[in-house]
């Protein structure tokens, strides 16, 4: 019986090692730093993250994918549109994610805020559909 009890506490000990190293794989680029940065703000649609970081939708969507399969982040879909938001139910990783933001320079995502700022004043003026440059598609938002 010792043995298996010992078998079971070994592989939940390596669950808990590969749930460590799946965070910090995905704290561990850029681009997921400035999303999980502009997420501090609050929800946000992928069309608000894609004109914030003027990217293209997959490559957005497959960064979003990594910090969501993480724990990091939640989805929330409404309508054709998903909204995210930084997932908080978790304390650790709440503590985790609010020492990244800290450790995050303002000056590192200014540009990627001013974008969000506009791209979300178009979206008001217009009738909460905006055009995402470089695309012929519209976001309609909230």
């Amino acid at each position: 019986m010792r043995n298996v009890e010992c078998r079971m506490r070994n592989a939940e000990e390596r669950g808990h090692m590969k749930e460590l190293a799946s965070l910090f794989k995905a704290l561990s680029d850029e681009t997921r730093l400035r999303i999980i940065k502009l997420l501090e703000k609050g929800e946000l649609c992928v069309c608000d993250i894609t004109a914030a970081l003027d990217m293209v939708q997959p490559k957005i969507s497959f960064h979003l994918n990594t910090l969501k399969g993480a724990g990091l982040i939640r989805d929330r879909k409404a309508g054709r549109w998903i909204h995210y938001s930084l997932e908080n139910s978790d304390a650790r990783k709440r503590f985790l994610l609010l020492t990244v933001m800290e450790g995050i320079p303002a000056a590192a995502v200014r540009d990627d805020l001013k974008r969000l700022d506009v791209f979300m004043g178009n979206k008001k003026t217009k009738g909460a559909v905006a055009l995402i440059e470089g695309s012929k598609k519209r976001c309609r938002g909230a």
